[in-house]
């Protein structure tokens, strides 16, 4: 997802998003090492998803104290 989708979403929605990829983060590794994951390149994906999010977030609180 482009971070522009990102900056649109509230903080809340955010938040949300962040426990989403984390999830998928968790079941991709978990399908990695049992050795059923085709593409390890969406693992990498998701992390910068999760970047992406936690960016968003850092400049939304930014903004507040601004």
């Amino acid at each position: 997802m482009k971070i522009e989708k990102f900056r649109e979403m509230t903080e809340q929605e955010l938040n949300n998003e962040v426990m989403k990829l984390k999830q998928e983060l968790f079941n991709l590794r978990f399908q990695h090492v049992t050795g059923q994951l085709d593409n390890p390149i969406k693992m990498k994906d998701v992390k910068k998803d999760i970047a992406r999010a936690k960016t968003a977030i850092r400049e939304k609180q930014l903004q507040q104290e601004a």
